[in-house]
């Protein structure tokens, strides 16, 4: 098995080049993705980017015709070790200055820089690497062992599949799609007498004239959460009182644990202020002197 992966290592990568490199140098798209990639704001301007990916998309395609070629070369696997490691470096640069610029490695990918782009130049810099010392031919490999060959390619294939951000819209959208037609969309209610997420009713409460009443008080995200009788009790924690009279006080809502974004209508909510420190609860008219929080001001 791992002679044939050595042999069939220059087919995969000279495919992954010979595409990536493609896309650069004839698609009309490399122009307008430049401006939104690291490059553009490490060259200061977008021409300069845009020829850059141009003439790395060049270099790309002439390695991966080496790699078809003269597979057994150790010059097109240095060549590929070299490109990998140079792509690592510019994602980590890129990552670290402007994360949510795009990578422009295939310059079709408008996308921030993600793990999946440091795995996939992983890749290329241990394919190119294992090519270099690699002594047999891919042609070899696929004459001598067409069934496996075809069962390494197709793996190597969804794998480069999967650490493309660019072809998702291919695979993984129409997944992602096909899975909320079968088990619906998590946020929405279902049959009547199931229970929804929390995180929808945590979203229908934080939109209701409830939350809005009580926002004042609140200090905290979700806390904890449970079920009785039908009701979803939602805690959160609070302040109540001014300066020195200021008491902690636990706020708690109830609202129906089957009500989702599609049951219509206002849902109904029940809140109630526990003191942290007596467990006594707190009188609604003790909490009309707590002071609405002002908005901190916007810098820049």
């Amino acid at each position: 098995m791992l002679s044939l992966t050595t042999s069939l290592a220059p087919l995969v990568l000279a495919a992954l080049l010979g595409w990536t490199g493609a896309v650069k140098v004839f698609s009309r798209g490399t122009a307008q993705l430049a401006p939104k990639t690291v490059l553009a704001r490490m060259l200061r301007s977008s021409e300069r980017a845009t020829t850059v990916l141009r003439a790395t998309g060049a270099g790309e395609l002439l390695i991966a015709a080496g790699l078809l070629v003269v597979p057994a070369n150790p010059v097109p696997g240095a060549a590929v070790a070299a490109l990998g490691a140079g792509f690592l470096a510019y994602l980590g640069y890129g990552r670290a200055m402007a994360p949510e610029s795009s990578c422009g490695c295939s310059a079709s990918e408008d996308t921030r820089i993600t793990w999946r782009a440091f795995a996939r130049a992983a890749v290329v810099l241990i394919g190119g690497a294992t090519v270099a010392v690699a002594q047999g031919t891919w042609w070899s490999a696929v004459s001598e062992r067409p069934g496996g060959a075809l069962l390494f390619l197709a793996g190597a294939a969804a794998v480069l599949v999967a650490l493309s951000a660019d072809l998702d819209r291919w695979w993984l959208l129409p997944l992602r799609r096909t899975r909320l037609r079968v088990f619906g969309h998590p946020l929405l209610g279902t049959a009547a007498g199931n229970q929804v997420p929390v995180a929808a009713s945590v979203e229908l409460l934080e939109n209701s004239l409830a939350w809005q009443a009580a926002a004042p008080v609140v200090r905290s995200a979700l806390l904890d959460h449970w079920e009785d009788d039908g009701w979803r009790i939602l805690q959160y924690s609070g302040v109540y009182g001014d300066r020195e009279n200021a008491r902690p006080v636990a706020v708690v809502f109830a609202l129906d644990a089957t009500t989702g974004r599609d049951s219509g209508g206002d849902p109904i909510v029940r809140v109630s202020y526990v003191d942290a420190d007596s467990g006594e609860a707190v009188a609604v008219d003790e909490l009309n002197a707590v002071p609405s929080r002002r908005n901190l001001p916007m810098a820049g």
